[in-house]
């Protein structure tokens, strides 16, 4: 791997631009009257939140064991996709690369800012091929790549992660929405090895906290402070950020409630395999399974009638359905609706 200095992959005017700064969030104050900002003087949430994010980056550091000033916080892991990309891309000229199949909205916000993407197709594992990936590095002019792992629909873990970190001369996204579920290590503890990554971890998932619409991003002080740069000044609301602290506060229910759907995963995976149109659960390390079906599309509507919703993948993935695992209540509707199929 060649030594990589991030501004010269930082876009000309992001380098140039001056980030929008609060001044309330960027000094200490011990009892101010706050006169500044044309709030309201009345009302539980009538104050902007704190646009730094400082309490939950605090929490996040002892949890995670990562400087205060290498975490950005955003609405969503989407929000942090988007500026990712408008940090480093410039439109109608840099490319992105992404798995696929994979999580779709890595294609879509480049597309909206107009940078081409490049897909790299798995194989029939779902792995990434390494002859393959590096034909494709060497025939693209890429800024960013998109690794999904675990990967979102598929479920597995890609393998041998810092071959590809090594070889991309550019910004390695690693999203490990999924990683409370697998038994692989985070990719957290290849940040201080390469300067180049940034690691998207999220709420939504494990944490069961999907309507706060909250993502991390961790990675090098100078690219995180990028980011911060480019981010809207409120971007994360009071109501999400005191929620996500009371998550912080109670690790054990956390960490119950994981090993609750691990569990329920592997009861769900017995039940799947003797039911007779199912014929092939591939390998999760997530809350989900992709799983081949005789008819995948009479699977899907069938369900959908009796309002058990999953997530069609054919034709991208033929004659597939990815389910996540539910409460046992729900697994067993699941169950009994797909053995009368």
């Amino acid at each position: 791997m060649t030594t990589i200095k991030i501004t010269n992959l930082v876009r000309k005017n992001i380098l140039e631009l001056q980030p929008y700064i609060s001044f309330r969030d960027h000094n200490e104050f011990n009892a101010p009257v706050l006169l500044d900002a044309n709030e309201s003087p009345f009302g539980a949430y009538n104050r902007y939140p704190d646009s730094t994010q400082k309490e939950l980056k605090t929490k996040l550091r002892n949890l995670k064991n990562v400087s205060p000033d290498q975490i950005a916080v955003g609405n969503g892991s989407d929000e942090l996709i988007d500026l990712i990309i408008k940090v480093f891309c410039e439109p109608k000229k840099d490319s992105v690369l992404m798995m696929n199949p994979s999580f779709a909205m890595y294609g879509f916000y480049a597309s909206i800012n107009e940078n081409p993407v490049v897909k790299l197709n798995l194989n029939e594992n779902f792995e990434i091929v390494k002859d393959d990936f590096l034909k494709v590095i060497s025939e693209n002019d890429l800024k960013i790549f998109f690794l999904c792992s675990p990967n979102n629909p598929t479920g597995n873990s890609i393998e041998d992660l810092e071959f590809f970190i090594q070889n991309f001369n550019g910004i390695v996204v690693i999203d490990e929405a999924y990683i409370e579920f697998s038994e692989k290590k985070s990719s957290l503890g290849l940040l201080s090895k390469y300067p180049n990554i940034i690691v998207l971890q999220t709420f939504s998932k494990a944490w069961g906290k999907a309507g706060a619409r909250v993502g991390v991003a961790y990675s090098s002080k100078e690219i995180i402070r990028f980011i911060n740069t480019v981010k809207a000044p409120y971007n994360v609301n009071t109501l999400s950020q005191d929620l996500i602290l009371k998550c912080l506060d109670n690790i054990s229910d956390f960490e119950e409630n994981v090993q609750d759907i691990i569990k329920e995963k592997d009861w769900l995976k017995k039940e799947l395999e003797s039911i007779p149109c199912v014929r092939k659960i591939f390998p999760s390390d997530a809350n989900f399974f992709l799983i081949e079906c005789t008819d995948a599309e009479n699977v899907y509507r069938a369900l959908l009638e009796k309002e058990v919703l999953t997530s069609k993948r054919s034709p991208q993935i033929p004659n597939c359905i990815r389910i996540n695992v539910g409460s046992r209540d729900e697994n067993i509707k699941l169950v009994q609706l797909m053995n009368i199929l």
